[in-house]
């Protein structure tokens, strides 16, 4: 049996790090080493992100500069994820870096394929693993773990590639997540991770994301649930009822948007009008005055007018959100919108995308400054050495993808919550003092 040290480099999102992680446990019940050096690795697996180009460009320069160590102990080198899902055909002749390709759903032919790539030389081996929720090896903070609940999509919308790569939604089985999140271990925060969360149990007849929620909520190793991804007009009266209500799920919801403008709204593929999004965000604020909410926004979509991108900085401050990301617009192909006429010049996405921001900073500060003075429970995610204190989250930051609460403290433990004091704050940040409980 092949016994190698493994090193790897995950890339894209969350939803691709849970793909990384099941491959990692497949390494460690092959019994090998996982390194984070990746002088020390002899198999180095480059976890990829095709979503859009400059993903694309990332994944494969990734693996140019790991060939670099094959000049010391490095032997092998195992590309996966959705890069080689989508482009197998003119990855494999082109990018001869490579030893092996693996698909998004072939953790199981890690070795296998290996062992072949070891024989036999370059091994294209996707599309040739079982998909089986396989046992991962956690790459997070230990006190914050990812549950994907479901993989593919069929949104459809017209900029994104997602489809074509993962395929149509599949919901996991609510028996095996539950035996996921039960294995998972001692857990303070889970997030709930899907390219629409909200769809669960669709594809297989019945929308059964309030029952899964409520499973895991039963778990006595989850202390806290976090939703994401959750499409605007999947979220029903119920769902909304079930945040408020239970006392497991962190009152924060991560809302994809994309624009506010509806004939904008219309050439995407989404569902959602602009008067149900901001009917939306009343009803969550009217149920629960303390939640928080996430979205992302694409500028300089094709045909988006100059009136189109003002009335989107004018839905911001109306909407008053607390966490937001902005994008320009990705011409890809195979997509519908790639045919579109009407492409917005480079510079313009730019500058759009930069006002966008500066009106976001805007709202987020005066958020933010709403809390100095008051006191916080924050969960410590370790120390930032640069600062010199601590760093941890509230409730109404998620971890890796909004701002943070830096704080001070005699002594503080990775995963444990604390309730500190804010003494300022800035655009994104807040900062104070630890006090006792």
């Amino acid at each position: 049996m092949l016994k190698k040290t493994f090193g790897m480099i995950s890339l894209g999102c969350d939803k691709n790090r849970v793909d990384g992680e099941r491959l990692l446990g497949e390494i460690k019940r092959h019994g090998c080493f996982i390194t984070g050096d990746l002088a020390e690795a002899e198999v180095l697996i480059v976890n990829t992100c095709a979503f859009l180009n400059a993903a694309r460009e990332e994944s494969i320069a990734t693996v140019l500069e790991g060939n670099a160590y094959k000049s010391g102990k490095l032997e092998k080198i195992v590309v996966t994820g959705c890069l080689p899902e989508k482009y197998i055909g003119e990855l494999f002749p082109a990018l001869t870096e490579a030893d092996v390709f693996l698909g998004v759903k072939d953790a199981s032919e890690l070795f296998p394929a290996l062992e072949r790539s070891y024989k036999e030389g370059r091994i294209n081996a996707v599309g040739r693993g079982t998909g089986a929720l396989s046992e991962r090896y956690v790459s997070t903070v230990p006190h914050l773990k990812y549950l994907k609940i479901a993989d593919g999509c069929f949104n459809h919308c017209t900029y994104c590639l997602i489809p074509k790569i993962r395929g149509k939604y599949i919901s996991y089985p609510m028996e095996e997540l539950l035996a996921e999140a039960k294995a998972l271990g001692e857990t303070d925060e889970l997030v709930l991770v899907a390219q629409d969360t909200t769809r669960y149990g669709e594809d297989v007849g019945e929308n059964k994301l309030i029952e899964l929620i409520q499973k895991i909520s039963e778990l006595d190793n989850i202390c806290h649930i976090r939703l994401l991804y959750c499409y605007p007009e999947v979220i029903t009266d119920a769902l909304i009822a079930e945040v408020k209500r239970n006392p497991k799920v962190i009152k924060y919801l991560d809302i994809p948007l994309q624009h506010s403008e509806d004939r904008v709204l219309k050439l995407m593929g989404r569902r959602s009008k602009k008067a149900q999004i901001l009917a939306l965000f009343e009803k969550l604020r009217r149920e629960i005055p303390e939640i928080a909410i996430r979205t992302t926004f694409i500028a300089g979509f094709p045909t988006e007018t100059e009136e189109e991108h003002v009335a989107l900085l004018a839905f911001l401050e109306e909407a008053q959100l607390e966490n937001c990301g902005f994008f320009a617009y990705s011409r890809e192909p195979d997509t519908p919108a790639y045919k579109l006429k009407g492409q917005i010049p480079a510079a313009i996405k730019k500058k759009r995308v930069k006002a966008l921001y500066k009106k976001q900073a805007a709202i987020s500060a005066e958020k933010l400054r709403c809390y100095v003075g008051k006191t916080l429970e924050v969960i410590c995610d370790g120390i930032d050495y640069e600062k010199s204190c601590f760093i941890g989250r509230a409730y109404f930051q998620a971890y890796e993808i909004d701002g943070a609460v830096f704080f001070t403290a005699e002594k503080a433990e990775e995963g444990r919550r604390y309730r500190v004091r804010i003494e300022r704050a800035d655009t994104y940040d807040l900062y104070g003092k630890a006090i006792a409980f």
